[in-house]
């Protein structure tokens, strides 16, 4: 607890006692009244101070304005009949431990997100000139500065290591613990923490770009993005509040009024109280609290598990998904070719990969590094000339003189190459050499462990169709489509042909219950990912710009994250729903009862404080479901 909720605990304590005694005390009239009043303002003045504020405002009709005219009428009427005292004490006393566990809950979710919030360093350790460590503000480092991280620290800004090494500690970012070791080489993740060793990195990024910059600037993001519940309720508690203060009005004053024109006599006070009585019961705040606050709690609780979601309507839109497209390399494949195998019309195999390894000799492709890890002599004096990217087809270049392609089918398409196809399963890179066709190469992904086990999971937690969508050639393709038992495969798509189909499956899935998304990783994702209804990008090895256009991000690559975000807000979606019919249809109950005098003010204060206690508790839940899941 903090020193707030400390203090508002305390006052709960003292007014129960106070009230405790006061009953006790045979005393009556102004004295009792006074009596009774230190514990009502012990307990009550923040609220009394808060509606004061709302009137001065106009800003009136809220909950504060409805409790402070319900126990000041209380102790209005406790003057004439000598009752009524205890109950307005109480029913501030109950407000008040509501607004604790409210307090509390708030607390506890906002601390798995306070976790992340935390993963961005106050400082940079750069070397000083006599040899110590210096620290600097992460923001004035700039791109290629090296900086110093000691044992303990986290990683400010991303970078590679150039000296020591390190075991990284990544759960603040991907939620897994097992330690990750890196030595030279290798890419230090801003937001981990160096377990080991003082290490040497060379910035590669500005910390505004650093991957635990962009995480936060998601986490900050994420509570302007409201949900139809949440915009439901707030709209609801503008229009509920005003209409139930004319309700109160109405029963407070119509039927004595009806009892004076037939001359039955008026009776104010039975009427006034239970006018009072109905504006207690009206309290919207377990709504007004609650929902908000399970939204919030999901958030945090898919947080901790390393799936950041942007807002709570994308969490609302996660929950009616039926439909997944899912990119192939990255997502469902681990994004490492290696070659299988080499396949020359008219040359020995070490020169058909000499010059397919030179031609890509500059590209960052997955395949193009399979490449030339396969061609160990890339220093073998040959001259690279004249290179040439295709997109989404290969490459051309000048090796020694003569005109080399390097690509797919796309490539010898274009320049009017005949080519072989290859009868193993894989990726095709096809060689030609001065417009003749030299032969081919095969390079394989490798599909990831859990990767059938995922679709499974999709397929548990409501998708009823789960589509691949991939610029690999048809045979590869098909192999990790059947290997993973997915629902229809689309092959050779370009990245315009890959926003085409989901434009289809959209249109196919028109019902506002059914929504589709879609997960990848590369730049050529980024489109795809913002034009489906809700996009997932895998974090970890997925480009800016996937991670820029998502709406969810899956910080380890973990493509069985994807139903365990899922299951996250099915459940959150579900307690949200609980807690508006339990708290809508409570209050519904008790407020036709108290209309016909059949109720107190204790079942008033059952009807909004312990309505809204058990709905933030039911709230809380969505914190702890990812762990459940």
């Amino acid at each position: 607890m903090n020193s707030r909720q400390k203090l508002t605990l305390i006052r709960i304590l003292i007014s129960c006692a106070l009230l405790a005694g006061i009953h006790f005390i045979p005393v009556n009239g102004v004295i009792k009244a006074l009596l009774y009043l230190v514990p009502y303002l012990i307990i009550g003045y923040d609220i009394l101070f808060k509606a004061f504020k709302g009137i001065r405002n106009l800003k009136a009709l809220d909950e504060c304005f409805l409790m402070a005219v319900a126990t000041i009428g209380a102790f209005i009427l406790g003057l004439y009949s000598g009752e009524g005292y205890e109950e307005a004490v109480a029913v501030m006393i109950f407000y008040q431990t509501g607004e604790l566990f409210e307090s509390y809950a708030v607390g506890k979710s906002r601390a798995s997100i306070s976790d992340l919030m935390e993963i961005c360093p106050d400082h940079a350790n750069i070397m000083g000139p006599e040899g110590s460590l210096i620290r600097k503000d992460p923001e004035d480092i700039e791109t290629g500065t090296v900086i110093y991280i000691e044992p303990g620290e986290r990683v400010p800004i991303d970078g590679i290591i150039e000296e020591g090494k390190t075991a990284f500690d990544l759960s603040p970012l991907t939620g897994e613990s097992v330690p990750v070791s890196a030595g030279p080489g290798d890419e230090a993740v801003s937001g981990s923490i160096n377990l080991k060793g003082l290490i040497a990195v060379r910035t590669t990024k500005d910390f505004s770009e650093s991957t635990a910059s962009k995480i936060l600037e998601l986490i900050e993001d994420a509570g302007s993005r409201k949900s139809r519940s949440e915009k439901f309720i707030s709209k609801f508690a503008r229009i509920y509040t005003p209409a139930v203060v004319l309700a109160a009005l109405a029963v407070g004053i119509i039927p004595p009024l009806v009892s004076i024109i037939f001359g039955n006599g008026a009776e104010w006070s039975i009427w006034i109280y239970r006018a009072l009585t109905f504006l207690v019961i009206s309290c919207p705040c377990a709504l007004v609290i609650s929902i908000p606050l399970s939204f919030f709690a999901g958030l945090g609780g898919a947080g901790r598990s390393g799936i950041l979601v942007k807002g709570s309507n994308y969490l609302e839109t996660l929950s009616k998904v039926d439909t997944i497209a899912l990119d192939k390399t990255g997502t469902l494949t681990k994004g490492v070719f290696d070659v299988t195998a080499i396949h020359p019309s008219d040359m020995d195999e070490d020169t058909l990969l000499h010059l397919a390894a030179h031609c890509e000799r500059y590209s960052s492709h997955p395949i193009g590094e399979s490449l030339k890890r396969a061609y160990e002599n890339e220093n073998d004096g040959c001259s690279v000339t004249d290179v040439e990217e295709i997109s989404g087809k290969g490459v051309r270049a000048s090796i020694n003189g003569m005109d080399v392609l390097a690509g797919n089918e796309k490539l010898m398409d274009a320049y009017g190459i005949e080519y072989k196809e290859c009868h193993l399963k894989g990726t095709t890179v096809h060689v030609a050499v001065n417009g003749k066709y030299a032969g081919h190469i095969l390079i394989s992904d490798i599909i990831k462990e859990n990767a059938k086990s995922a679709i499974e999971d999709m397929r548990r937690k409501g998708a009823k169709k789960i589509v691949l969508l991939t610029g690999d050639n048809e045979y590869a393709a098909n192999d990790v489509g059947s290997v993973l038992g997915i629902d229809k495969v689309y092959w050779g798509l370009m990245p315009d042909e890959k926003l085409h189909v989901m434009e289809e499956l959209i249109k196919s899935s028109s019902s506002s219950d059914k929504k589709v998304a879609y997960a990848g990783d590369g730049i050529n994702d980024a489109p795809v990912l913002t034009l489906s209804d809700v996009g997932i990008a895998m974090g970890a090895m997925g480009s800016d710009a996937a991670i820029e256009a998502a709406d969810v991000v899956i910080m380890d690559d973990d493509p069985g994250k994807i139903s365990k975000a899922m299951a996250v807000a099915k459940k959150c979606m579900r307690i949200v729903k609980e807690n508006i019919v339990f708290a809508i249809g409570v209050k519904l109950i008790c407020l036709i009862l108290s209309a016909f005098g059949m109720t107190g003010m204790w079942m008033a204060i059952f009807a909004d404080v312990g309505v809204m206690i058990l709905a933030v508790l039911n709230s809380i839940r969505c914190m702890f479901v990812s762990s459940n899941i």
